[in-house]
């Protein structure tokens, strides 16, 4: 995947893949450090924090895609050193680099439908059951796909529009489950 290092922070900043295997009753529980945001001391390696953005992922989001780095002004007009992560998952994470504190969580756009929100005060996706991924459920029109609405392509950062950049996939799929002798 992609990392960012922050020279002031002295922090190495990276996101950890999906768990296996995908079929998500083989594997109950959140699946702790899979589709998380690290933050790392660069001369240590020890974690100061992690965010993960997907618990117990269904769907195959792996969350390694590009972590960019940008100052901006919060609603005070206090400068803040900020992460930005548009997921796969659909949904453009930023979070406090410095403590790796959730400051926004926004669906790229309103066709995401595996999440409704993203619960600010604990983190949590606030998931829609009907574009699960469970054995005993025929769901159509997830979105995103496995492939992700923002899969691993390079996105930037202008300081001076204070905008983002990046390519989106507009790509849904169906699940349909089959047992395996």
């Amino acid at each position: 995947g992609w990392y960012a290092y922050d020279p002031g922070t002295n922090l190495i900043y990276f996101g950890t893949g999906n768990p296996a295997p995908w079929n998500e009753t083989m594997r109950p529980g959140d699946n702790k450090w899979t589709m998380t945001i690290f933050g790392r001391d660069a001369d240590t390696g020890e974690a100061k924090f992690g965010y993960q953005k997907t618990p117990h992922d269904e769907w195959d989001y792996a969350g390694v895609n590009v972590m960019m780095l940008s100052e901006q002004k919060d609603k005070d007009g206090k400068a803040r050193k900020l992460l930005t992560h548009p997921d796969r998952n659909g949904i453009v994470y930023t979070l406090d680099r410095t403590d790796g504190s959730l400051v926004s969580a926004n669906k790229l756009d309103d066709t995401v439908n595996v999440f409704k929100s993203v619960d600010l005060k604990t983190g949590q996706p606030v998931r829609d059951p009907e574009y699960g991924t469970r054995m005993d459920h025929l769901a159509k029109d997830i979105c995103p796909s496995a492939m992700g609405y923002h899969n691993q392509g390079h996105d930037s950062y202008d300081p001076k529009r204070e905008l983002f950049f990046m390519g989106i996939n507009h790509i849904c799929m169906d699940w349909e489950p089959f047992m395996l002798p």
